[in-house]
């Protein structure tokens, strides 16, 4: 059984698998391979001069799996089961168990209304949906989680990876029932 697994590996996706990957979390991201990111180029991120999508999207994974996360294309269509115990299935057969699963499907809320999450108008004008969370990213069932775009945030990928941040650092603490905190500091 995984203890998350991170449906979408784009800057939301990736930014959680890495924060829950290095927290030591048995981590799964299933990625379909469409993230709009692959179409980016950003000049906008702090601390970065300029890369593009896809520079982008490869980078994030190489984090992600430098801390143990796994990572397969695959598309996710049903989500089943409880809290602790949730089946994610997946167009080609497959099925991975985990604890507790984070959406982060980009532009996508196919996968919200397939397994009844409550939904909203999405604030940006180029997105219909987003599913509705509360203030920590948790959708209306227990043990699902939404970050990034889907989960109705601004589409810039700085805001959408500071999103899968903040979310995954919200499951991490309900995991260890105190807040998670990963501050890395420079050795002397």
């Amino acid at each position: 059984m995984y203890d998350i697994v991170i449906i979408g590996g784009g800057p939301a996706g990736g930014s959680a698998a890495i924060y829950a990957a290095k927290a030591g979390k048995k981590t799964l991201v299933l990625d379909s391979n469409k993230s709009m990111t692959a179409r980016a180029l950003m000049w906008n991120h702090y601390a970065v001069e300029e890369i593009t999508g896809p520079d982008m999207l490869e980078v994030g994974k190489k984090q992600a799996a430098k801390f143990g996360a796994e990572i397969k294309e695959e598309t996710v269509s049903n989500i089943s089961g409880e809290a602790g115990n949730l089946k994610v299935e997946t167009e080609s057969g497959a099925s991975y168990d985990a604890a507790h699963v984070i959406i982060a499907t980009g532009a996508l809320a196919n996968l919200a209304e397939v397994i009844g999450l409550e939904t909203k108008e999405h604030r940006e004008p180029r997105f219909k949906t987003a599913i509705v969370t509360n203030g920590d990213g948790e959708t209306s069932k227990k043990g699902v989680w939404a970050a990034g775009v889907v989960a109705g945030i601004s589409a810039h990928t700085i805001v959408t990876a500071g999103d899968g941040a903040r979310v995954a650092i919200n499951v991490l603490s309900e995991i260890k029932g105190e807040r998670h905190v990963d501050h890395d500091v420079l050795q002397k």
